[in-house]
């Protein structure tokens, strides 16, 4: 690669107007891929498994029957025997991390009694069924397997399948299988892009629809679940990784560079930005990314993601960094400072948050138990990460008795009568006694046997 001095921008030189353009990353979609997915939606809401069949040809180069779209339990089983005992030992490490972490994150229903007999709670339900995407393309990714399925196996889902692409030979990757497996995945159809969106929504002969879809994709698959969303929940609009490092003089560049080139070989798409207020340690980043891409395999993605959204901000001060860096609300931020803990505190959007100098953004997408799902393209200013929550729905549950009513009824009525709603109005008046014995705080009692009526 080129010498990466242009890498480097000093804030103070280019203007604030200028890092913010720098820093703007947004989710966007042409008028082009719009109309092509609206298309494919419609096939399959109107053919159902017959256009998953003609869309995993055409864009797969797959050719199967309707009864091949499921996975059956012999290939489970194959699946198992094919992985090696290693990988299955770091599976089961990672699920037992995963859920560790996310049965820590259980809401617990509520009752508030409210002393007369009167309550109000919130129950926390389930979802009944949820689909989880799980992209093919350039690698599989078990990963997304466990990340997806276990918070939704925590909350207590009561189905969950999985739709992820077939390889050429009609097979799925036995990594991804045993994930699924491992995780409590109860089906795996071989179907993947928007047509695997639009099957989960609505619903096809073989396929079920589901409640919720979750689960990263390609440009086809985020858009399908931008447009069914409403028929049915969805995670979040992910697009590709990025990682923010702030840094001080105290990091070392050969492991600066590792983790910015984590994130860069992801996608030529993906974002690996620096934030320091050393310019020598800037200048030994760039000469590190240098040497460590001549050995990368995935050297030719990592360069055009440094090409594109990669850049190195050297800034006044740590303060100044992590203004910059709220300003960019990144998916991933590593604080490689001295004293991150006493950083922390500055940080107010991003996905996830990794201190320290022996804490990479990979302890979080494989081990750490946390959520790897999270808010790309400045997204973290206004959503989180996935996890338990998600699979779940709040229930209001309200019980009032006679005599709260009477107390309290005066009000709802004025509310609803000031919004024109004489029916809501009705429908408590009827169940009070009397005006006389329901005044509003603040009003006489009218003398006994004047009697009176509250206007309104």
């Amino acid at each position: 690669m080129a010498d990466l001095e242009w890498w480097i921008v000093r804030s103070w030189e280019v203007g604030e107007e200028q890092v913010r353009h720098l820093l703007r990353r947004s989710l966007e979609f042409t008028a082009e891929e719009e109309e092509a997915v609206r298309e494919i939606i419609a096939e399959v809401r109107r053919n159902g498994d017959a256009a998953l069949l003609h869309y995993t040809s055409r864009f797969d180069g797959v050719q199967l029957q309707a009864s091949e779209l499921s996975v059956s339990e012999e290939e489970l089983r194959r699946a198992e025997r094919e992985v090696s005992p290693r990988f299955k030992e770091a599976l089961t490490l990672a699920r037992e991390r995963i859920l560790d972490f996310h049965r820590r994150q259980v809401r617990q229903s509520l009752l508030v009694p409210e002393g007369d007999g009167s309550f109000l709670g919130l129950l926390y339900l389930p979802l009944r069924r949820v689909g989880v995407y799980v992209p093919g393309g350039r690698a599989p990714y078990p990963s997304s397997v466990l990340m997806n399925v276990l918070p939704a196996v925590v909350a207590g889902v009561q189905e969950i399948v999985l739709v992820t692409p077939p390889r050429r030979d009609k097979s799925v990757d036995p990594h991804i299988l045993v994930a699924a497996r491992v995780a409590g995945v109860q089906k795996i159809y071989r179907v993947g892009g928007a047509q695997a969106v639009a099957a989960l929504a609505y619903g096809t002969a073989t396929i079920p629809r589901v409640d919720k879809i979750v689960g990263p994709g390609n440009v086809y698959v985020t858009l399908a679940k931008r447009l069914v969303f409403g028929q049915v929940g969805i995670d979040l609009l992910a697009g590709p990784s990025e990682v923010a490092v702030v840094a001080d003089e105290t990091a070392d560049p050969t492991l600066v560079a590792a983790d910015l080139l984590s994130q860069a070989e992801h996608d030529p798409e993906a974002a690996s930005l620096l934030f320091t207020p050393s310019e020598q340690l800037a200048r030994q980043v760039a000469k590190e990314l240098e040497k460590q891409l001549e050995d990368l395999p995935r050297r030719e993605v990592a360069v055009a993601a440094l090409a594109r959204h990669g850049f190195c901000l050297v800034v006044r001060s740590l303060a100044e960094a992590l203004e910059w860096v709220n300003e960019l609300a990144p998916e991933h931020l590593e604080l490689m400072v001295s004293d991150p803990w006493r950083w922390l505190g500055r940080v107010q959007r991003a996905g996830a948050v990794f201190l320290g100098h022996s804490t990479p953004e990979p302890v979080g997408d494989y081990l750490a138990g946390s959520n790897h799902v999270l808010p790309t393209h400045g997204t973290a200013r206004f959503s989180s990460g996935l996890g338990v929550e998600d699979f779940c729905r709040r229930l209001s549950v309200v019980q009032w008795t006679p005599e709260r009513l009477q107390e309290l009824g005066w009000a709802i009525e004025e509310l609803a009568a000031v919004e024109g709603f004489q029916a809501h109005a009705q429908a408590v008046r009827l169940r009070l006694p009397k005006a006389a014995n329901r005044l509003a705080p603040g009003e006489d009692r009218p003398a006994a046997g004047r009697g009176g009526r509250k206007s309104g």
